[in-house]
């Protein structure tokens, strides 16, 4: 018999390290060849560890979490023969990319599994509990004192005749340190502790989320918009909408008007180098949508919005976030991004804060649509109104500017034929 051992694989691009996150084996498990042992996660990639060999696993080199270095000993399996060692050849390679309110990433195979550990805590053990007919024999007494005091008869020894509990039995549960429960409701104490270890795709959120945040001095700009004649016309057209197109959303509208403002405010649509020191604004408008997935909140890119229509815009979104929920989007379509629009659909409460998607310098956020009273000048009317929740990155863009763009929007919205009218 000898042993293998397999080492960290180079997994490209310059990558010295990976962290481990997930094992699909453990000590003293059968592998065969080209069985999936681990899966590994950079800030570029998530790839699986096949075993190059058949055999007994030994010894596993890491635990989840753990950031190991490219050509450091990873499993060694005992194989029949002579032993030897190899680097793995990864394989599924999986993408990065970024969310709206947080860059992660989105695996193309299922997603790194966020490894719980619950605590076990040490069962203890339950007094004795002498009953007839399942209830603790004691004297009326003996009862009111208990309820009174919150005591559980059931976790009290009797040492009466036939196991009845004494008031002397109550004063020793309480002198052995037992605390009293409160009056029966019904309801039982939880004292379980669950850990959760940051690994994979949360530790990426994470650490995302801690740069953008860090480095982006936020300001967000709220604004309501009266969208009542923007929800009869996207009624109306969807209502002639042909079978092979796309139901319209508001977010097609949004992504017209933003795209007609950004040529009036091109600082909106850039990104921010802030090592480099260098503002990149960008002719091309590429629309990140954040989007809800198994596993976790992604961000397909509509690529060139300002070459694409309304109906064109809408399948779009719709083909690109199907894809990032089964896993099948490629890495350009959840990648490089200009500017982020992110909603919560009808969840998306009165005003939020989103936080930006670095290195962009701007995301617009959706509200929901809620029928309210509005003053028309001589009595109120029922209007559909709609918060955009907008921030910016303060070194980038002034105040000034920001609340032009988003009253820009808000004035195309408001005015929807605006929309289809070249300038």
């Amino acid at each position: 018999m000898g042993e293998f051992i397999i080492k960290m694989p180079d997994v490209g691009e310059g990558v010295a390290e990976a962290e481990l996150v997930e094992w699909h084996c453990k000590v003293g498990d059968p592998v065969r060849e080209d069985m999936v042992l681990a899966a590994v996660m950079t800030d570029k990639a998530t790839v699986e560890i096949p075993s190059p060999v058949t055999g007994t696993v030994l010894w596993l080199g890491a635990e989840i979490g753990d950031t190991v270095a490219v050509k450091a000993p990873l499993v060694r399996i005992q194989v029949a023969g002579e032993g030897g060692e190899a680097d793995a050849v990864p394989m599924a390679e999986t993408v990065t990319v970024e969310t709206a309110e947080q860059p992660v990433e989105k695996v193309a195979s299922p997603p790194p599994v966020e490894i719980k550990k619950p605590i076990q805590s040490t069962p203890v053990a339950k007094a004795p509990v002498q009953t007839i007919a399942d209830k603790p024999l004691a004297s009326p007494a003996v009862r009111l004192r208990a309820q009174d005091g919150g005591i559980d008869l059931r976790q009290v020894s009797g040492t009466g005749p036939a196991g009845r509990i004494t008031h002397d039995d109550l004063d020793q549960f309480l002198a052995r340190g037992a605390q009293p429960q409160p009056a029966s409701t019904g309801l039982a104490r939880r004292t379980a502790v669950e850990e959760i270890k940051v690994t994979g795709l949360r530790r990426r959120i994470s650490e995302k989320m801690v740069l953008a945040t860090s480095r982006i001095p936020h300001i967000t700009y709220v604004e309501e918009i009266d969208v009542t004649d923007l929800e009869d016309l996207r009624a109306t057209m969807n209502a002639g909408r042909k079978p092979d197109q796309t139901k319209l959303t508001i977010l097609p509208f949004l992504m017209r008007a933003m795209v007609r403002t950004i040529d009036e405010q091109p600082v909106v649509n850039a990104t921010f180098d802030d090592d480099a020191g260098i503002i990149s604004r960008h002719a091309a408008v590429h629309i990140g949508i954040a989007t809800q997935t198994p596993a976790g909140l992604t961000v397909p890119v509509v690529r060139h919005a300002e070459a694409r229509g309304i109906w064109d815009c809408a399948a779009e979104v719709v083909r690109l976030a199907e894809a990032a929920r089964t896993g099948s989007a490629l890495r350009e379509e959840l990648s490089g991004s200009t500017i982020t629009i992110t909603s919560l659909g009808a969840m998306g409460g009165i005003a939020t804060t989103p936080i930006i998607n670095h290195p962009e310098v701007a995301i617009v956020g959706v509200n929901k649509i809620m029928t309210r009273p509005v003053w028309d000048g001589s009595q109120f009317i029922p209007r559909k109104m709609m918060n955009l929740s907008s921030s910016f990155d303060h070194r980038v863009v002034d105040g000034w500017d920001a609340a032009t763009f988003v009253q820009r929007i808000k004035a195309l919205l408001e005015t929807p034929a605006l929309i289809f009218i070249e300038s």
